[in-house]
């Protein structure tokens, strides 16, 4: 895995190896219509200390952008967001778990799928709508919210301001693992080039459909030149 990481230019020089413990899985099944059901083994994942990741970002350079999920214990993901002074955290709140106030308020965006959504708002989440409203009743609390629905897109409320970005070419869905995980990635990365928001979504949504159309998760995932130019993002 290691040599994988270093293999696709992942900084690994941070990475704890322990000898107890194994790695963390997770063992996908999918269905006909490409949806899938996954069962986590957290493994190491769950032995990620809080003081060890506070150390690591509280390196980081001004301007760097902390991408956080939450398959890790509470406390980790809270010292990690609570370290992050000069950064911007992504905060990808799945699964669904209780973090504290100033946590949630350092999210720019806070990002949820429609299940998630409705889990945390009580707002049956399963139109762009829908979301617009989920996303509204989470304000002011996260700097600004991201909810996707799937093939119907995603939308985002920041301020005042709100936009719905809906899938620009209709795919055939083979697989749909890891779908939520491209988006968040590709939005990530369009805002550490200078993307704004609007253009990040909709980097976010084209990521998330060309690695449904593609079986596999890792796999699946589209490089920057498969994508094409968006607005703010650099090519290079």
């Amino acid at each position: 895995m290691l040599r994988e990481l270093r293999a696709e230019g992942v900084e690994i020089s941070d990475t704890t190896v322990l000898h107890d413990v194994e790695t963390g899985r997770a063992f996908v099944w999918v269905d006909d219509r490409g949806e899938n059901s996954i069962a986590v083994v957290a493994g190491a994942n769950f032995r990620l200390s809080a003081a060890k990741v506070e150390r690591t970002v509280r390196r980081t350079e001004p301007g760097t952008v902390l991408v956080v999920q939450c398959e890790i214990p509470v406390a980790t993901i809270e010292a990690a967001i609570l370290a992050s002074t000069g950064t911007r955290v992504v905060l990808n709140l799945a699964p669904v778990v209780r973090l504290c106030d100033d946590a949630i308020r350092r999210a720019d965006p806070l990002v949820l799928n429609a299940a998630e959504a409705t889990a945390l708002t009580g707002i049956d989440v399963r139109s762009s709508d829908d979301a617009l409203r989920a996303a509204r009743e989470l304000h002011p609390r996260p700097r600004s919210t991201v909810i996707t629905i799937g093939a119907g897109g995603a939308v985002w409320v920041k301020g005042s301001r709100s936009g719905y970005c809906p899938v620009r070419d209709r795919v055939a869905v083979v697989d749909s693992t890891g779908a939520g995980d491209a988006f968040v990635g590709a939005l990530s990365a369009a805002l550490a080039r200078g993307a704004d928001l609007t253009a990040a979504v909709a980097y976010g949504v084209h990521a998330g459909s060309y690695a449904v159309a593609r079986p596999g998760a890792q796999a699946s995932y589209a490089r920057i030149r498969d994508l094409g130019a968006v607005p703010g993002l650099s090519t290079s």
